[in-house]
């Protein structure tokens, strides 16, 4: 069979599928086979960090979606991975959550061996090489796009990490946002952060942030009062991976209700 050629801008790039149906292969059971969104798989939506003066602050909605559908209510996309470090995911639920398990138990298997944990720049590593395992699925359509943010005991600071789906993993100075709702929530997180941010006002601005992204993106999941579901938020510092009770919550998005209702009243 001859060399499929494409004009500038019909290249179909590394998505196998569609390379068949352009040149007239396609096959109903491969793509079904190869395409997420056919198989019904899960997809994690919207999760943020950034960095705050002691350490830094993570927060994932709860919502997966799978397709037009709801799947989870309650699914945690912000999971602690050691004491000082903690993975943010979005993406095909499935392999993310294989992923950071697998990730976790790494982790704990080098301390074990070791006698002393690994560096957090090496953690980053170690889950990029993870990511870019998972890109022969990438490529079928179930992508992994990780967050990973912890605190530096050697720098004594907050540091946090995005990839891409090839591996590719980047150190971001300030905050970071991924998922169907990143482009709202990064803006919210964009226009109210300052280097100088306490704890408290950073998990106002993360959950600030998810608040934002729900209200706009389909797939991002906010809080809901009335199952009593709220997103995972979690700060990790020098004493360690802290993670915020339902209450606080329910608490910081009432006033972010009330803020919101003062608004919207006529003056």
């Amino acid at each position: 069979m001859a060399m499929p050629f494409f004009a500038p801008g019909e290249d179909p790039g590394a998505n196998f599928p569609d390379l068949l149906r352009r040149i007239g292969l396609e096959s109903t059971a491969l793509n079904a086979a190869y395409d997420a969104v056919a198989l019904g798989v899960p997809h994690a939506t919207t999760c943020v960090a950034l960095r705050y003066d002691n350490g830094v602050v993570m927060a994932g909605d709860r919502r997966a979606t799978a397709g037009n559908l709801i799947s989870h209510r309650t699914m945690e996309k912000v999971v602690q991975a050691d004491r000082h470090s903690g993975v943010a995911i979005a993406g095909s639920a499935g392999p993310a959550m294989e992923m950071v398990r697998l990730f976790q138990l790494q982790l704990e298997h080098y301390e074990k061996v070791e006698g002393s944990s690994l560096s957090l720049e090496g953690k980053a590593n170690q889950l990029s090489a993870m990511v870019r395992g998972n890109l022969p699925a990438a490529m079928q359509g179930m992508v992994v796009v990780p967050i990973f943010a912890g605190y530096d005991l050697i720098r004594a600071t907050g540091r946090l990490w995005d990839f891409d789906a090839t591996g590719g993993r980047y150190e971001e100075r300030d905050h970071v946002a991924t998922g169907s709702g990143s482009l709202q929530a990064s803006t919210v997180i964009k226009v109210g952060y300052r280097g100088d941010l306490s704890r408290d006002e950073a998990v106002d601005l993360a959950a600030r942030s998810i608040w934002e992204a729900a209200d706009t993106d389909s797939a991002t999941g906010g809080p809901d009062a009335l199952r009593g579901i709220y997103p995972v938020v979690a700060a990790i510092d020098a004493d360690g991976w802290t993670r915020l009770d339902d209450s606080d919550l329910a608490d910081r998005y009432g006033r972010i209700v009330r803020e919101v209702n003062d608004r919207s009243e006529p003056r």
